[in-house]
């Protein structure tokens, strides 16, 4: 919002009233026109300012905000997010409620990977894990094969 006119304005008035005066008076005014355009500059961003505030709590989630580019005021509205639809949960018929906690520790890389892959879901990385834990679940993977006899020993030796 360029204020420039509003600041000629003002100093114009101010002329124009001096100008009823002697050549002192209104020497002076010139001199007063041309030495308040900063205060004036910043009164006038303080009350758009205090608007926006105002314009702010009358809103429901959107905001103004007032920021300052070069010398002019910019006025930015923000319109709030629209909230995020809850995740379509599939029923497992063993989940009984209970939330259990585990401690797991994943390679920085992988962690980061997984990190990435929640934030393009929309998820959390909690709701991501637990997603792919049970994704896992659902179709697991051949074990490995055991190993059979005499490959694996148990017991106690002693030397």
């Amino acid at each position: 919002m360029d204020l420039s006119q509003y600041v000629d304005a003002l100093g114009a008035h101010l002329r124009t009233t001096a100008a009823a005066g002697t050549e002192q008076t209104q020497a002076t005014a010139r001199l007063l026109a041309d030495t308040l355009e900063p205060a004036v500059r910043l009164a006038v961003t303080d009350a758009l300012a205090a608007m926006a505030a105002e314009v702010t709590a009358a809103l429901d989630g959107a905001s103004v905000d007032v920021r300052i580019r070069g010398r002019d005021p910019e006025v930015v509205v923000t319109q709030a997010a629209p909230p995020a639809e809850p995740a379509q949960e599939t029923a497992d018929p063993d989940d009984d409620g209970a939330v259990a906690r585990i401690s797991l520790r994943l390679p920085e890389s992988l962690k980061g990977r997984a990190e990435t892959a929640a934030a393009d879901a929309g998820v959390s990385l909690n709701t991501w894990l637990v997603r792919a834990v049970a994704a896992g679940l659902q179709s697991p993977t051949p074990s490995a094969p055991r190993p059979g006899p005499g490959r694996r020993f148990t017991g106690f030796a002693r030397s």
